[in-house]
């Protein structure tokens, strides 16, 4: 268990509601936070995806070829992206689609700056 990360407290009926929702294929492997597991304590293999993503950032799976260039180019993991940072990035891509624009980093960085903290 990972010090100084609160445990995750959501409950279960929310994941199977999501996995549900969402339709993550048996494929994924979704899995459900043991009790005291924090974000930092996905397993070997596993990532940890945030509610917020989802719900608040529109996030789907699988992601587009412009997330994949984003995460990229600025060289972080999906984990390390705040839930903001994640509308603003699928903010950009609808706004570029429903206008009929490729959505590209070089786009991207004329509109949003990175900051890290």
């Amino acid at each position: 268990m990972s010090v100084g990360l609160p445990p995750l407290k959501w409950p279960r009926e929310t994941f199977d509601s999501m996995v549900r929702n969402f339709k993550f294929p048996d494929s994924w492997g979704a899995r459900y936070p043991d009790e005291g597991q924090t974000a930092a304590d996905a397993p070997a293999g596993y990532i940890t995806l945030f509610w917020d993503f989802f719900v608040a950032g529109n996030f789907r799976l699988p992601v587009t070829k412009f997330f994949l260039e984003i995460l990229s180019y600025y060289k972080f993991h999906i984990s390390q992206m705040h839930p903001i940072g994640m509308v603003r990035v699928r903010h950009f891509e609808f706004v570029c689609r429903s206008m009929h624009i490729k959505p590209t980093v070089n786009r991207f960085r004329v509109f949003h700056q990175m900051h890290c903290s």
